[in-house]
């Protein structure tokens, strides 16, 4: 399910689960957004921080009980463009 609303939603300190990833050994890997960049996330797993290019990947984010996919290139803006752009 795709949801325009969180894209527009501040989306740091939301869980969030890479479901398809240029990277493979991000995929299925959950984790804690802790910074975002106009282009990037840094994302803080059990074992690490790592920083993933917001294109490069679909993300899944729990929103009110539903799970809400979202593909990295509807993201790529800063964050307080992206906010501003849904009003």
């Amino acid at each position: 399910m795709q949801d325009a609303r969180i894209t527009s939603d501040e989306l740091i300190g939301r869980t969030v689960t890479i479901i398809d990833c240029t990277d493979p050994t991000w995929v299925n890997r959950s984790g804690v957004i802790i910074d975002e960049t106009q282009r990037t996330f840094l994302i803080e797993t059990e074992q690490q921080q790592k920083r993933i290019a917001k294109q490069t990947a679909t993300f899944a984010f729990e929103h009110h009980g539903k799970t809400i996919i979202v593909k990295g290139n509807q993201l790529v803006y800063r964050p307080e463009e992206r906010i501003k752009k849904a009003r």
